[in-house]
């Protein structure tokens, strides 16, 4: 049952992720499913787990996993720029991550901690153990 669980917030990750892409830019590719369900599995779970760590700081820490998560997708997937190109940003580092972006995930990530939250609340809760 906990795969399946794991298996549901991936995909409500990788849709919501996808659907960002397809509003901000037109399109987007396949590879920003699997980086959108890895991110929000990884920025929800890290915000419930982590309730030390002050409400403010969280979507901050979230907006860093995203920025990382993004750069390794990017060596992995976009070596020639064809899913997304940030080299004529400010602040960019190998046209794979930019300030720009990493400050977008911030809000991005605050949304993703509330609605797997409220998918744990709502959903997971009526799945059986």
């Amino acid at each position: 049952m906990k795969f399946l669980r794991g298996c549901i917030l991936f995909y409500i990750g990788g849709t919501a992720y996808m659907i960002l892409e397809f509003l901000w830019r037109g399109r987007s590719h396949g590879s920003m499913f699997l980086l959108g369900g890895l991110c929000f599995l990884l920025v929800g779970a890290g915000a419930s787990k982590f309730s030390k760590i002050p409400v403010p700081v969280r979507p901050i820490l979230g907006a860093g996993v995203i920025t990382g998560l993004e750069l390794i997708t990017g060596w992995l997937v976009n070596r020639d720029f064809a899913v997304w190109d940030y080299r004529d940003q400010l602040f960019q580092f190998q046209g794979q991550i930019c300030l720009a972006f990493s400050l977008l995930w911030v809000p991005v990530s605050l949304m993703a901690m509330e609605l797997y939250a409220l998918t744990q609340k709502r959903v997971m809760s009526k799945l059986k153990p």
